[in-house]
């Protein structure tokens, strides 16, 4: 990880999807977390104050280091044990069926390797546990979608290899999860880079 990606751009992430209109989205994706709950993409912590009282522990996948610093506070003053147990969620150091819940958001658009990551998140849940998100990827319009493919170098470069043109509901199912429930819209802002997905999907 270069010094950009780990030193510049946890500050820039904290500062857009920390923002007051995605804290409802947060609230709602979290709803239904429960028990051991694993957190690909924790970032600074921005789902932390979204948990909900069924959560007894989380276990964080972040691999920028100024990111989890910036989580300190969040971290320490939660009443949910958090702990930073792994930096890459291509390769999750767990045993297989060790969790309750996972969560995600908008992380699926960065790690490099998406699908690999999803199937480790498939991997490491327990038989029917469930994988809550909120993502934004590839638009359902083939306008929007014209201008996401045009503006994806761009994206990458400016956000940390983050991608738009990422098809969310479908890389999930291709790992072998179910669609329990999804719900696709626009976000506010530009809508080649607020096309949300959010939902919940069975392993």
């Amino acid at each position: 990880m270069g010094f950009y990606e780990d030193r510049i751009l946890p500050h820039i992430i904290e500062l857009t999807c920390g923002a007051k209109p995605l804290r409802k989205l947060r609230d709602q994706t979290c709803a239904g977390l429960t028990g051991e709950v694993l957190e690909v993409g924790f970032g600074s912590g921005l789902n932390v104050d979204h948990y909900p009282s069924e959560v007894t522990s989380v276990s964080a996948v972040e691999p920028a280091d100024v990111g989890w610093r910036m989580a300190a506070k969040r971290v320490s003053s939660s009443p949910v044990r958090i702990e930073r147990t792994g930096l890459d969620g291509q390769s999750l150091p767990f045993a297989d069926a060790r969790f309750d819940s996972a969560v995600s958001t908008f992380t699926l658009c960065t790690i490099p390797d998406a699908n690999a990551a999803l199937r480790e998140i498939h991997r490491v849940l327990k038989p029917g546990a469930r994988l809550h998100f909120l993502e934004h990827g590839l638009a359902p319009d083939e306008k929007v979608q014209r201008f996401q493919r045009r503006w994806e170098p761009i994206q990458n470069r400016v956000a940390g290899g983050c991608s738009v043109t990422r098809p969310i509901v479908e890389m999930i199912r291709g790992a072998g999860f179910t669609i329990d429930a999804v719900d696709s819209f626009y976000g506010k802002g530009p809508k080649g880079l607020s096309a949300f997905s959010i939902g919940t999907a069975s392993a």
